[in-house]
């Protein structure tokens, strides 16, 4: 007969040592902190040996306790994989992903109907996020993260490379003061991400007009919301001709300079690290990746825009 200790005492013992306090391990195993307290205790008296070192506000593992620690917390990852790669092997139909916002209402959604007559049985519940996921600890299945692609410890695959091009309603294209050239930039609002104002400095530079001194600017906190502000004619935004080809292809939205900027970032389809798929998700994985081959986003950025000085590059 195996000589085990409580396991449940065991995973208390996991989570006080990672929260460093049994408060906090009882919010998250939702429990009392008495109750968390006493199995701890339980666990000592059963090895013989003192795990934590207690202080009023926080308790810190003992050389044994640390060691102990180690071999634990392998053996429930150990338990946890086990589970989780059984639960996989069960064939289902439900796929949860984990989508950035922008790809999600802009890329993905207008291309749902293409999936569902092609996968009729697979549910898709999807979750608009831009957090980074702990795999092992979440209900998630798949995430589409937008990044440089360097994340540990989980499956990476390429979709598609961000690029930027300025973008702007049609009415500010043909107005009073028409764009002809990026020049002519300085006398309309540039609509910035709060984050990343450095894309028009960069798309600036490249178009060989860095010192220039817009007429104004406006900044939004999403990608989204920059195209949706050019798109009500508040000014000229940056935004991937990808993610805006609808708005481009139906002439809401217009792309004055053809000059892509290249972010060096991209979008990815993510999953747990030697995770099997299932077939649901398989089936995901592969049209999405089909779907991304399909499109040529230089060829979306430099589609022609209404007006004859449209196309014009810098001198």
């Amino acid at each position: 007969m195996r000589r085990l200790p409580p396991l449940n005492a065991l995973r208390m013992f996991e989570v006080s040592a990672r929260k460093s306090s049994f408060a906090a391990a009882a919010e998250e195993l939702s429990v009392t902190a008495s109750a968390v307290s006493h199995q701890i205790k339980t666990l000592e008296e059963y090895l013989g040996v003192r795990l934590f070192s207690r202080s009023k506000r926080k308790v810190e593992l003992t050389p044994s306790g640390e060691q102990y620690l180690m071999s634990v917390k392998h053996a429930l990852d150990e338990i946890e994989m086990a589970t989780r790669r059984l639960a996989t092997n069960k064939e289902t139909n439900v796929v949860q992903i984990s989508v950035a916002p922008n790809f999600l209402t802009r890329w993905l959604m207008p291309r749902m109907s293409r999936f569902r007559e092609l996968y009729p049985d697979i549910e898709l519940q999807i979750n608009a996020s831009m957090g980074l996921l702990d795999f092992s600890r979440s209900s998630t299945d798949m995430a589409v993260y937008y990044g440089h692609g360097e994340w540990d410890d989980i499956e990476v695959h390429f979709l598609q490379k961000v690029m930027l091009v300025p973008v702007c309603s049609p009415k500010l294209l043909n107005g009073k003061l028409p764009l002809e050239v990026p020049e002519d930039l300085r006398h309309h609002t540039l609509i910035y991400v709060s984050k990343r104002k450095w894309e028009w400095e960069d798309w600036l530079q490249l178009a060989g007009v860095e010192f220039i001194t817009p007429r104004d600017s406006l900044q939004l906190s999403s990608g989204q919301l920059t195209t949706a502000a050019a798109q009500e004619n508040l000014g000229v935004a940056l935004a991937d001709p990808t993610l805006t080809s609808r708005e481009i292809s139906s002439g809401d939205l217009v792309v004055p300079f053809n000059i892509p900027l290249d972010t060096h970032r991209a979008f990815y389809l993510v999953y747990q690290k030697h995770r099997p798929l299932t077939s649901a998700m398989k089936a995901f994985k592969e049209w999405l990746m089909s779907e991304m081959q399909a499109i040529d986003a230089y060829d979306v950025g430099h589609a022609p825009s209404p007006g004859k000085s449209a196309n014009k590059k810098p001198q």
